[in-house]
């Protein structure tokens, strides 16, 4: 199963518990059930979810710090919940690389939020990026772009290179 559906099914859930008000389990339960034939995808579907919101507070203070010209609470509802995943996973999915983590929350914004939301979601990661890697905080392992990526085992959803011409 391709990480972005996981990710996109990750987003629905953290909405839905954003919205509706109801436990992380009864979110979990109603709206990641699709991803029950892939193990591995709802495992760690359900893991990003719950770090997701037990870190919110934690989270939102990374975010809110370099928004400072924004009104934390006008930004588009979708734009916070696509930042906070990503960045749970920059801080908490060490197997994840940051590079991966980046672009599926990019895309994510372009396609849920609004036309500018790519934009606005960039520049938050590149932001927080760049002071986790002066301050040390950012720890990864794993090897390359799939490689090391637990819900993605190595050599699945690779992409496949054109012949040479």
């Amino acid at each position: 199963m391709r990480r972005r559906i996981v990710r996109e099914k990750v987003v629905q859930a953290l909405y839905a518990y954003e919205i509706g008000g109801d436990s992380v389990d009864h979110v979990i339960n109603t709206i990641l059930p699709g991803l029950n034939g892939n193990p591995v995808a709802y495992e760690f579907a359900k893991r990003l979810v719950a770090q997701t919101v037990s870190h919110t507070d934690e989270i939102d203070k990374v975010i809110r710090d370099k928004v400072t010209n924004w009104d934390f609470k006008r930004i588009a509802i979708l734009d916070r919940l696509i930042l906070r995943m990503a960045i749970c996973e920059l801080i908490y999915f060490k197997e994840i690389p940051p590079k991966v983590s980046m672009n599926e929350a990019i895309e994510l914004a372009k396609l849920f939020s609004t036309q500018r939301s790519g934009q606005f979601v960039n520049g938050v990661l590149d932001a927080i990026l760049v002071d986790m890697k002066s301050s040390g905080e950012l720890a990864k392992t794993g090897r390359g772009l799939f490689e090391g990526d637990v819900a993605f085992p190595a050599g699945r959803n690779r992409r496949r290179k054109k012949p040479a011409e």
